[in-house]
């Protein structure tokens, strides 16, 4: 039986503000305690404390009845999860919040070209191709760097680097969502996959790369872990996927542009990190660009409705 979405209402609205306030000081938060626990240390530990907690409630719900027939998309988008958070963890440590807050962001646009060629269904139309456009321009834009490139800041662009292979990384998990079993599994098991092997694989590159001894229980970095485990991974997932069984998911995908901007935002007001005019531009393009990708039906009917249509 079909679920009937409803438009976005001021309370859809309300809960998409908390989300995206949440989203976006979440850069801001792992970089704060760097100092004292390192960001794959808190990565996994963020992973491990989510994935226990959506597991008991997946004892409590039911769901893992479906194991046998969704493991293998399972391991595959968890894996890809835990390579998202690990470039994420890299990239915070030569880039700043504000910047890795925008083109983590370019998700949807990877998300698009994946799943426009995995499922002929949804092909990409002209106003979502004009998005990727402007995306990358605004990605090309923000590495330019000024005039000249002898002035660039190198580990900055490493990490900015980085910064977009989390959004790939982030997008390649929801096409292969999209295109495995895992669609009609349970939005729990779905997670519970993500986050367990996430925080398995985490954990070993933290062992490998020497980083799990980079911990200091101060209180920083316990507040970080906490916040990132249970606020962002377990409580704030699970309202989007609630807001995404209720609402059209083009209307929320339009509210959830909020997130870089605040993302930036408390980056310069938390962190005090500078602001370039090449990054301001890009920047820019790149929101324009996600909008037009992911909000494209939504946008469409405005515009129908504006010329009498």
């Amino acid at each position: 039986m079909s679920v009937t979405r409803r438009a976005t209402d001021a309370f859809a609205l309300q809960v998409m503000l908390g989300l995206c306030l949440i989203w976006g000081v979440q850069q801001v938060v792992i970089k704060t305690a760097a100092p004292d626990i390192a960001p794959v240390m808190q990565a996994a530990a963020r992973s491990g404390i989510a994935a226990l907690l959506v597991g008991l409630l997946i004892c409590w719900k039911g769901g893992w009845s479906q194991v046998p027939h969704t493991w293998r998309g399972g391991l595959l988008a968890g894996s890809l999860f835990g390579l998202e958070f690990f470039f994420i963890a890299q990239g915070l440590q030569l880039t700043s919040a504000a910047h890795m807050s925008v083109f983590l962001y370019t998700a949807p646009i990877f998300t698009a070209l994946g799943i426009n060629w995995l499922l002929p269904s949804e092909r990409l139309r002209p106003l979502q191709w004009l998005g990727i456009f402007l995306a990358f321009l605004g990605i090309a834009f923000s590495f330019a760097g000024g005039i000249s490139f002898a002035d660039m800041d190198r580990n900055m662009l490493l990490g900015d680097a980085y910064g977009i292979l989390a959004g790939m990384a982030w997008g390649a998990t929801t096409v292969v969502v999209r295109g495995s079993r895992l669609s009609e599994a349970p939005v729990t098991l779905t997670l519970f996959y993500q986050l367990i092997v996430g925080f398995v694989g985490l954990l070993v590159i933290a062992a490998a790369s020497g980083q799990i001894s980079h911990v200091s229980l101060t209180g920083v970095a316990v507040a970080s872990v906490l916040f990132q485990g249970l606020v962002v991974s377990f409580f704030s997932y699970l309202v989007w996927f609630w807001l995404l069984k209720r609402y059209m998911a083009s209307n929320l995908a339009v509210f959830s542009f909020m997130t870089p901007l605040f993302g930036v935002t408390f980056g310069v007001l938390i962190l005090g990190e500078p602001l370039s005019f090449n990054f301001v531009v890009g920047a820019v393009l790149v929101l324009f660009g996600i909008t037009f990708v992911s909000a494209e039906q939504w946008m469409r009917r405005r515009l129908r409705a504006l010329l009498g249509h």
